[in-house]
């Protein structure tokens, strides 16, 4: 007697004329319906970072046009702070200790900011074994010193009526100071917590 074998189901529904098997339905990822919401503390932070985003614009500015009423002209920003800091906080000081009195991470932005200054007859570049150390020269000091007069003239006075309130701009000073310190403490711990994490490739930012 012979047996007739049966054909798989599979094989059955692709027979011609047969309806074809649908494809599964695609693993879709599961929905997360929990939404970030920030609490106050974070809210004031918002605030108070787009205000520090104005205040940096508008300061430099002001660090632009005061060196141009000072009758110094063609510097940038931080051209004219990297001037102000090899006079008054990093005399004869070398390029890492420039960086960190301003608290600069790329060193090639100073780097540059001196190589400008020196060219312009503002900084003095003088080499100590394989180090170089700057300080300002007499233009530099002159240029400086005229920074400050415009200062003490045209913003010292608008601060006044904040200064005599309890000493409310030295607060803000040591406030600032502060908040830096925890905005560095707060980038380690986060790079730390995502050392072991893939990292996805950079961002194209040239066409």
């Amino acid at each position: 007697m012979s047996r007739t074998r049966r054909r798989p189901a599979a094989v059955e529904k692709l027979r011609p004329g047969a309806d074809a098997p649908a494809p599964p339905d695609p693993v879709s990822p599961p929905v997360d319906d929990t939404r970030f919401q920030p609490n106050a503390v974070s809210q004031d932070l918002s605030e108070f970072e787009y205000a520090l985003i104005i205040l940096s614009h508008g300061f430099q500015r002001w660090v632009e046009h005061c060196m141009e009423a000072a009758d110094t002209r063609g510097l940038n920003a931080l051209d004219i702070l990297v001037m102000h800091a090899v006079s008054h906080r990093a005399r004869g000081r070398r390029l890492t200790e420039i960086c960190m009195v301003l608290n600069v991470d790329d060193t090639h932005l100073v780097a540059y900011a001196l190589k400008k200054l020196a060219a312009a007859g503002l900084v003095l570049v003088q080499p100590r074994g394989r180090e170089r150390h700057f300080e300002t020269t007499a233009a530099g000091e002159s240029a400086c010193l005229a920074y400050r007069v415009v200062r003490e003239s045209f913003l010292v006075p608008s601060l006044s009526w904040i200064a005599g309130r309890h000493d409310t701009v030295r607060d803000m000073a040591g406030f600032l100071r502060t908040l830096t310190a925890l905005y560095d403490q707060a980038g380690r711990f986060a790079t730390a917590a995502s050392a072991g994490a893939p990292r996805t490739p950079p961002v194209h930012t040239k066409r």
